[in-house]
């Protein structure tokens, strides 16, 4: 069942660090249409595809970039149309200086945070949760 409550949301985030690294790249049409498949998340954007993909495709690929990304899934199954999660996030982790990105799918809510400060992010958005 979605969740559409400001609050059910905040309080069910249950965030959870998921394996691996990440990182953010802009591909050609040619490189999207191999890669794409291979992403965790693909975005069309007006300079290219934008892929997320693994460290070890990435590597691979000599598409490393200089800011590695650590996944968070929220496990609250937030309605496309719920207010407010996305900024609760977003707040709490800028409150510590932790960027974010956040990706939406159909179920979820997937944040992506440097990877260096995952721990962090993890234990700030326990405590939003609690709040």
């Amino acid at each position: 069942m979605q969740v559409r409550d400001t609050l059910a949301m905040i309080r069910g985030m249950a965030p959870e660090r998921q394996p691996g690294v990440w990182h953010f790249v802009t591909v050609s049409s040619e490189q999207a249409a191999r890669l794409a498949p291979k992403a965790l998340s693909a975005i069309r954007e007006p300079e290219g595809q934008s892929l997320v993909l693994s460290e070890d495709i990435a590597k691979a690929e000599g598409l490393l970039t200089d800011l590695p990304m650590a996944h968070i899934l929220l496990r609250v199954n937030s309605a496309l149309d719920g207010v407010g999660l996305t900024a609760a996030v977003a707040s709490a982790l800028a409150e510590v200086s932790i960027p974010a990105n956040v990706v939406a799918g159909a179920q979820h809510d997937h944040v992506f945070v440097p990877v260096e400060m995952a721990e962090r992010a993890v234990a700030q958005l326990l405590a939003r949760a609690r709040t």
